[in-house]
């Protein structure tokens, strides 16, 4: 919900940060950036930064990102707290709290010209939510959740994929949903990372995670080998499980996209399946980071991290009252990869494939996001294979990949990966990539980088005052 702060502690806050940091008017001194509120003709747009001081939550606006300053107090709108952002073209930003389970309440904002001030557009209800895209008219989210419709002849329910329609037109929200089980023929149950518009055509990665009680009862063919199938409770929070199910997937080798041609999640879609790449997706806690993006010319190019690495084949394990038992699960042996489908085909390009830590400081990737043209930004895991497991493994590196190329570029001249806290979401503007930096240094405020894509060199331009963490980046037309 909406914290109040108190705004002359912002501005005090403000100023000290900026007398710390400059101490004279020189011309190398960043200009403020603040409109004043004023009106804006029908069609500027402005950048919009999405960032938090302390539990308040702020949307900023700039005319640049080169350079300057903007503060929450004044160039600030004081909303809800979120823990994701999505641009729906330059018209709308929505919103989404991530909500450990439960419905949740969106909203979405618009750049309004009369008042030249970022405001509230639409408000939505919807499902849990793990991942979330656009489709046509619609903002669209997806999680894989306990159905309570089908079940099998000993009660356990079936999982099913379950979707959230967000109409940007007529501000209506409609849900949906669609059996999680055997989705990819292999008895597991999925769910989904990603959403790719491109070729009239939408894309998503498909990520299998193990059997149900439900999948094992109804699909035993499915099973691969009975030691995989548990006799014992254990793990925690996503990855909990209890006696009779599959709790890791069969298939860490595999990556699937599921191709959809209509307008919505009631089609049977044309699955792309390769073993050259595993499963496709970043990953923190629950949810499912998007691995899966569309060069300009329609060609999809597809990221795996390799998780399956992370997984112990065989490994000893203790419940609460101190009873030991042996786990097993199948251990994927591929690096982090990338494959890509060609414009308008429904298969993997079996002539492309690049093995990302062959490259660069030979890391693995966590997540990325297009960059413009066939490049895309990748944030990787600056510690290496054995640095990648856990929710509090270092992420503090960024490359450049060409798609062509196949070629990957370390990026250079951001902080050290020793000193960097948090990245942002990024945006492309002008043939660059920009994206937020937030560092451990006490008195240096966040900072939006721009990034060469031809030459992987970042340079500091936008500081953001009064505000302790960044977590998007996009830009608006006034309406």
């Amino acid at each position: 919900m909406k914290k109040n702060i108190n705004k002359h502690y912002l501005w005090a806050l403000a100023v000290a940060l900026s007398s710390l940091t400059f101490t004279s008017c020189s011309d190398d001194e960043p200009a403020a950036q603040g409109d004043g509120n004023g009106s804006l003709a029908v069609g500027e747009s402005r950048f919009v930064v999405a960032a938090s001081a302390g539990d308040a939550v702020y949307l900023l606006t700039a005319k640049s990102l080169d350079e300057g300053q903007i503060t929450a107090y004044q160039d600030g709108h004081e909303t809800e707290s979120s823990s994701n952002w999505i641009f729906y073209g330059d018209r709308y930003l929505f919103s989404f709290q991530y909500n450990d389970g439960a419905q949740g309440t969106g909203f979405s904002y618009r750049l309004d010209a009369n008042s030249g001030k970022i405001v509230e557009a639409q408000q939505y209800t919807y499902n849990r939510t793990t991942t979330y895209g656009t489709w046509g008219e619609n903002v669209i989210t997806s999680s894989t959740n306990a159905g309570s419709v089908e079940h099998d002849a000993q009660g356990n329910y079936a999982y099913y994929l379950q979707f959230n329609y967000l109409n940007v037109n007529n501000a209506t929200s409609r849900s949906g949903s669609h059996i999680a089980e055997n989705f990819l023929g292999n008895g597991e149950r999925v769910s989904f990372a990603g959403f790719v518009e491109a070729n009239d055509k939408l894309y998503t990665s498909v990520v299998p995670m193990g059997m149900s009680h439900y999948g094992v009862n109804t699909f035993p063919d499915k099973v691969t080998d009975p030691k995989y199938v548990t006799n014992h409770s254990g793990g925690s929070g996503s990855g909990q499980y209890t006696p009779g199910m599959i709790p890791t997937t069969q298939y860490p080798d595999s990556a699937f996209v599921a191709i959809y041609s209509g307008d919505n999640f009631d089609e049977t879609p044309v699955i792309a399946r390769t073993g050259k790449i595993g499963f496709a997706s970043g990953r923190m806690r629950s949810q499912y980071y998007q691995t899966i993006w569309a060069a300009d010319n329609g060609d999809i190019y597809v990221f795996s991290p390799g998780y399956g690495r992370t997984v112990q084949a065989e490994s000893i394990v203790t419940d609460k009252d101190g009873n030991t038992y042996n786990l097993y699960r199948v251990q994927g042996q591929l690096p982090s990869g990338v494959v890509r489908i060609k414009a308008g085909e429904t298969v993997f390009d079996d002539s492309y494939y690049v093995n990302l830590e062959e490259q660069g400081n030979h890391n693995p990737m966590f997540r990325c996001w297009h960059a413009g043209g066939s490049n895309f930004l990748l944030q990787m895991y600056s510690e290496g294979v054995n640095g990648m497991a856990g929710t509090s493994a270092p992420r503090n590196e960024l490359a450049i990949f060409n798609g062509p190329e196949g070629k990957l570029t370390v990026v250079t001249g951001l902080p050290g990966a020793d000193q960097i806290s948090s990245f942002g979401t990024p945006t492309n503007a002008n043939g660059y990539v920009y994206i937020p930096v937030v560092v451990k240094t006490e008195n240096v405020p966040p900072t939006i980088y721009r990034i060469d894509p031809a030459t992987g060199i970042a340079t500091p331009g936008l500081q953001i005052l009064s505000i302790s963490s960044v977590a998007a980046l996009g830009s608006l037309s006034a309406s």
